[in-house]
């Protein structure tokens, strides 16, 4: 029999005869656990337990609580919700069902939507099946016979998802009576799927497309134990509670309207007070570091995008053009090219660079409708975008300067910062020589600030190699901030050039950037960060001026006079209301201080002060208070 060479996990390698169970030589070498071993590592593509494996190969388990063995795990649970699924409502449609982050989704194609109730429903007939412990088993089939198989079933989804597959086979998944197209590999028995909870149900379209048939969209989640979904499910409690789409409008800080359109943020006096501060800080910190502040416009002849490669490799996520005095016009996606035109405007020496450009710069890009996700994912919105034109010595230099300033504003903001290097994807542009003069540039910022981070193989933009930043915010998520991008496309295509020490045109090295990313998306994600209870230099009313009765009305004022003056936000409540419903609405509406005013403040010429947190802060003089409230805002201290 032919002998195959198995790599274990500790480097050593052994021999198998060729066809031997994974499971087999996992047992062999004590890395099988019964229970908590869910899958294989077969070089980098993961496997079932019960796969063969025919020729030399490195093996490793993948346990129940890796990345990995959850993305198996959920992957599972979503095959038992659509068995479930079929068995109670037969006349569903199996669409999709992917694990995400987190958890899973199945989508169905039903006349009526589902409810609460029926999920209660589906979850009770999920344990049945998982109970039953019925183990998963991959075929592999022909097309054609997986064609028959779902056309024989009604699958109309599936059997055009098969139109699209590659090649002449492909596999499918079987627990009981259950059958889905799938490419695995799944947890060797439904019994393993103990810890589970379907969360919601959404409208969904198929594929993604507007133009398509609106499905139904459970969530669930799937863990390796009870009590690490009970902590999942305690954080999505937490994180609906923070939830920027209902704070938004609790605080009057932003909102959407139909017929404005959908993806279109009306931004209101509160929510703009917030996004200002955020972009004066922006400006301030820009010019110190010597960029220059530029605008440009919200359209742009559609021949200059044709110039970038726009057209050609972002044209699906583009406007359709408007056409003026037969000319055609796109509003803009970007901002690179009109500060490219910029830089161009006269021939550069060597002399002038690095020449750093910075706009707070709006936006549009179609996103189709099911996508949006109220700051997070709109049409329109406002780019911290900055261009920097520099040399290649310069390249190593500029990017650590931008990792120094975005270090410092996320800090500011109260983030924690994770990195990652994303090298070359397998489609590109540009020779091997500049990409890894581009990629050891972005490294050696990170390796020689001592920060850790990971390496994204393959997670370039298809012009640039990139770090990018995530932020972590107060609950341990996630959010993408900051991003560096040395761009090898655009100095091609639009003749980016400078004048070199002798005298000739060399091309031009541009370093694109945001710190914030998008404004919608960063004050979304501030929004949740903070849970709507801003720090003081962030919130939108930094004090609330609060009144007992009318006849302090007008000490109230001569007291909101002397903040502005001092350039506090601050807001009065002269309403005819008992001075405890005055406190809670202030509470409510997270304002950081209450000066709360009564007949023995202004006889003394002072204010009672309390925070929303610490309570009653005693009675001080207005200047006292207005010295500690401003050395707050100006250290931009976090609560």
């Amino acid at each position: 029999m032919a002998q195959i060479n198995v790599l274990l996990p500790d480097g050593t390698r052994k021999k198998y005869p060729a066809g031997i169970i994974v499971s087999e030589v996992l047992q062999d070498i004590g890395a099988y656990v019964p229970g908590l071993t869910v899958a294989a590592k077969m070089g980098n593509t993961l496997v079932d337990l019960s796969a063969k494996i025919e020729q030399d190969a490195a093996l490793r388990p993948v346990p129940f609580d890796s990345d990995d063995g959850k993305e198996v795990l959920r992957h599972s649970a979503s095959h038992v919700l659509a068995s479930a699924v079929k068995e109670l409502r037969p006349d569903a449609k199996l669409a999709i069902g992917p694990a995400i982050e987190d958890g899973f989704y199945y989508d169905f194609d039903v006349e009526a939507p589902f409810t609460r109730a029926d999920l209660e429903q589906f979850e009770k007939k999920m344990a049945e099946i998982v109970s039953a412990d019925m183990p998963f088993e991959r075929e592999e089939l022909s097309t054609g016979q997986a064609r028959r198989v779902f056309q024989d079933a009604g699958e109309k989804y599936k059997v055009e998802l098969l139109n699209d597959i590659p090649g002449t086979t492909v596999t499918i998944y079987r627990h009981d009576d259950f059958v889905d197209l799938c490419r695995g590999p799944h947890v060797p028995s439904t019994g393993m799927i103990k810890a589970f909870k379907l969360l919601s149900v959404a409208g969904a379209y198929w594929r993604g497309d507007e133009r398509n048939r609106m499905l139904q969209r459970i969530y669930g989640t799937a863990f390796p134990t009870q009590e690490a979904l009970q902590e999942h499910l305690v954080r999505l409690e937490l994180a609906e509670k923070r939830d920027h789409r209902r704070l938004g409008k609790e605080l009057e800080l932003y909102s959407f309207d139909q017929e404005i359109g959908a993806g279109l943020v009306l931004w209101h006096p509160k929510g703009a007070r917030i996004r200002q501060t955020i972009e004066r800080f922006w400006i301030d910190e820009h010019y110190k570091r010597g960029y220059e502040l530029v605008y440009s416009p919200h359209i742009a002849s559609e021949r200059v995008y044709e110039r970038s490669g726009h057209l050609e490799n972002y044209a699906e996520n583009m406007y359709a053009p408007l056409e003026i005095e037969g000319q055609r016009y796109r509003l803009k996606p970007m901002n690179c090219p009109a500060h490219i035109k910029i830089y161009q405007i006269k021939k550069r020496s060597y002399r002038e660079l690095p020449y750093r450009l910075c706009e707070l710069g709006t936006v549009y890009r179609y996103e189709r409708g099911g996508t949006l996700h109220g700051l997070l994912r709109v049409r329109g919105f406002t780019q911290d975008d900055s261009h920097i034109f520099c040399t290649p010595e310069q390249l190593p230099a500029e990017v650590g300067g931008v990792l120094d300033l975005a270090g410092y504003m996320m800090e500011a903001f109260g983030y924690k910062c994770q990195f990652h290097l994303a090298t070359r994807p397998e489609k590109s542009l540009g020779t091997d020589e500049e990409w890894e003069r581009a990629t050891s540039a972005l490294r050696s910022a990170i390796e020689s600030r001592g920060l850790e981070y990971a390496v994204d193989e393959g997670g370039g933009v298809f012009y640039a190699p990139k770090i990018d930043l995530w932020l972590l915010d107060a609950l341990g998520r996630g959010w993408q901030g900051p991003t560096i991008q040395v761009d090898l496309n655009l100095p091609k295509r639009l003749n980016v050039t400078y004048i070199g020490k002798d005298g000739q045109e060399h091309e031009t090295v541009i370093i694109h950037r945001t710190v914030l990313g998008s404004m919608e998306r960063f004050i979304g994600g501030l929004v949740e960060h903070y849970g709507g209870a801003f720090p003081t230099w962030l919130a939108p009313v930094q004090v609330a001026i609060l009144p007992i009765s009318d006849s302090q009305a007008q000490y109230a004022n001569i007291v909101r006079e002397r903040l502005l003056v001092a350039g506090l936000r601050t807001e009065t409540d002269l309403r005819d209301d008992k001075i405890g419903f005055k406190i809670r609405e202030a509470q409510v509406q997270q304002v950081p201080y209450m000066l709360v005013i009564g007949q023995k403040e202004m006889q003394s010429e002072t204010v009672a002060v309390r925070h929303r947190r610490r309570g009653d802060l005693g009675r001080m003089k207005l200047d006292e208070f207005v010295a500690i409230v401003s050395e707050e805002v100006e250290s931009k201290k976090l609560d």
